[in-house]
């Protein structure tokens, strides 16, 4: 059965594609959530309405997204944590204590998702990406500070 999708949908498609689904899937799950319609024979008009407005949705969203890593781009975030007197940390610091110091430091809120890199287990200057946008990711330094 071929439906348009009314909203983003994991696995299957972006707003305002047409899609093959099994029969089921669109009627016991996709219609009744209202993330897709039936596609009829006029539907392929409002599709390319809905795919030029995702569109231009998307470039106001880049466009928002380099402005922010602009403004963090080359920031240094410190982050102080216990750690032993050869430097290593007795717990770890992660995309979420990076999420929180990006808060704190920069005023920026975004999802732990978005913050790539590999868990730091010691002290001193790491690097982690920022995911602003598909199209736009910032390095971000951060320092691990001992903490008394």
């Amino acid at each position: 059965m071929k439906v348009l999708l009314r909203s983003d949908v994991d696995g299957l498609g972006r707003t305002g594609d047409i899609v093959e689904v099994a029969r089921g899937y669109a009627r016991n799950f996709l219609v009744p959530q209202g993330l897709a319609v039936g596609a009829n024979a006029g539907i392929a008009a409002q599709a390319e309405t809905m795919q030029r407005k995702r569109e231009m949705k998307s470039v106001a969203e880049r466009a928002d997204a380099e402005v922010v890593a602009g403004r963090i781009a080359g920031l240094v975030l410190h982050i102080s944590a216990k750690a032993s007197d050869e430097g290593r940390l007795f717990g770890s610091v992660g995309p979420a204590e990076v999420v929180d110091a990006l808060a704190a430091q920069a005023g920026l809120e975004t999802d732990r998702s978005h913050v790539l890199g590999d868990t730091v287990k010691d002290v001193g200057l790491h690097e982690f990406t920022v995911q602003l946008h598909p199209e736009v990711a910032v390095p971000v330094g951060v320092e691990v500070e001992a903490s008394d």
